[in-house]
Formats: C-alpha cells, structure tokens, sequence
C-alpha cells in the first residue's frame, strides 16, 4: 500500500533511504568522506523537513504489514515539470513490483498536480538503474560531472500523458 507520508513517519524514511542508497554505495565505493552529498550519507531528518517545508514536495512511502520498505518525493515546479526524487526500496523487498508500484504512483500524482514531465537523476554509472528507468520510458538527455561526487550525475525525463 501507498500512502503520504507525514512528519511522524520521518525516522523510518530516512533508514529506508539511507539502507536503500547504502547498496549504490557500496557497489561502486562511495563513502562519507569521497561523497558526504550521496543520499545515502546527506539524508537525515533536517533534510526530509526542508524538503517538506520549503520545498513542498510530496512524499509517499510503500509499506508492508505496516512496515516501510519504499519511498519517493516529489519536487513540482511551476512550468509543468517535476523532479522524481530519492525513489527506492529497502534490498530485501527489490525485485517484486514495488519500484513499478512506486514508479507508477508517481506518475499519476505528479499528473494530478499538472505536471507534464517527469526528471530524474541518477548515477550514471549506474547502468542497471538506467536501463530500469529506460525501459520504464525514461530518456536519457545527458551527464554532468560535479567536483563534490566520485561519480557522474545522469539525466532522465518523461512525458507525462
């Protein structure tokens, strides 16, 4: 089941993200000290606030049984387009829908809110992840290299119909 997700929810969000990023980082040996800005390592609840807060995303988590095992935000801006962020799912619960489920929730949400198009970011290197979001029709529109990551930034978008 999907549903928002509110301030009392924010200590299980930040573990599933932190637990769900953690897996990215180790893959491809990412570390507080060579990517303190990953959102495995920058996710606390201060952040979840702001983006609450300031940022009036909307957030929804996935649970089962009453547990939290996937989230995702989104950041809608006022030209029509959005900004898929921090979509994952805790390792043991990968592999059965869920990312879909969670995919799929947000397009119809930000669809909902008039957004025409969906963005995302992702790590590029991260081919499998690329290829998910792909096949989910996604485009890829390009990298950026930032001093701050041991990594290069991809760019995916989707229209929203």
């Amino acid at each position: 089941m999907i549903r928002e997700i509110n301030r009392s929810d924010f200590p299980d969000c930040v573990q599933v993200i932190r637990d769900s990023f953690m897996t990215v980082a180790d893959e491809f040996g990412f570390t507080a000290e060579n990517a303190p800005a990953f959102t495995a390592f920058a996710t606390d609840e201060a952040k979840l606030l702001h983006w609450l807060n300031d940022q009036h995303r909307p957030m929804y988590g996935y649970y089962e049984k009453n547990k939290l095992v996937g989230y995702y935000n989104l950041l809608v801006q006022a030209n029509g387009e959005c900004e898929l962020g921090s979509l994952c799912v805790l390792p043991g619960y990968r592999h059965s829908g869920i990312g879909n489920e969670l995919l799929n929730d947000a397009l119809a949400k930000a669809k909902t809110l008039g957004c025409h198009v969906m963005k995302l970011s992702i790590v590029e290197e991260n081919t499998i992840l690329r290829n998910w979001y792909e096949g989910n029709g996604f485009i890829h529109t390009g990298t950026k290299k930032f001093d701050f990551f041991p990594f290069t930034c991809g760019y995916l978008e989707k229209g929203i119909v």
